[in-house]
């Protein structure tokens, strides 16, 4: 039986991480899974972990790795991900990925691949500041880059209503970007010490890069 595939994806705001990510879950039938998603939905479940995610959420404090890792544990036991899944925003530190390590080797499982999407900063900053998304199924779009093929009108759904991040200005991009580097320095060694880091260029065209995402997961899925 094929062991699920686990695939970490890496990169700054505006890498594209949520864009190849839904293309990869077309491809291999992956699910992605980012903490946000995980916490809410955990909370709206009502689960033994999810209910120790709103006690801490409610009291103001951060939710703790403990109870991120269990839930993550009861949501890769669940029948859809049972090809695999592809992490975006956790782990964020080489702590949380030696638990991680941990909580897949118990399961007989591993990270098949850390991909790290490598960008230039000031591209990202006029990459960033021109994204919007769709209101209705959140598909994204750029001013510059990736326009909807009917004005006004979302590719995916035919929705009309779209919005933009009102933190996506060059400040606050910048400050951004420099918060990752300092965070995901260790995350980067951490991976390249396991052997499973990859990195790619993701400045050029989004086909492209999805075409070179794919033949890093198709090589890198457990058998």
């Amino acid at each position: 039986m094929t062991s699920p595939t686990v695939v970490i994806l890496l990169g700054p705001p505006g890498a594209g991480k949520g864009t190849q990510a839904r293309m990869l879950e077309e491809d291999f039938g992956l699910v992605q899974l980012s903490t946000g998603d995980l916490l809410r939905a955990a909370v709206a479940s009502g689960s033994a972990a999810g209910q120790q995610a709103r006690a801490v959420m409610e009291a103001g404090g951060l939710v703790s790795d403990d109870i991120v890792l269990a839930i993550l544990r009861d949501r890769m036991a669940q029948p859809d991900v049972a090809r695999g899944i592809i992490l975006d925003g956790f782990p964020r530190t080489d702590a949380q990925a030696a638990a991680l390590d941990g909580l897949l080797a118990g399961a007989g499982q591993r990270v098949n691949a850390a991909i790290s999407l490598e960008v230039d900063d000031e591209a990202m900053v006029d990459r960033v500041a021109g994204r919007y998304t769709c209101g209705g199924c959140g598909e994204g779009y750029h001013d510059t880059f990736k326009q909807p093929a009917v004005a006004g009108v979302c590719d995916k759904c035919g929705g009309t209503g779209f919005k933009r991040r009102a933190d996506d200005n060059a400040g606050t991009v910048r400050e951004r970007l420099r918060a990752y580097h300092a965070q995901t320095a260790p995350l980067i060694s951490y991976y390249d010490g396991k052997g499973v880091l990859k990195r790619i260029d993701a400045m050029g065209d989004i086909a492209a890069i999805r075409q070179t995402l794919g033949g890093i997961v198709a090589a890198v899925s457990a058998h």
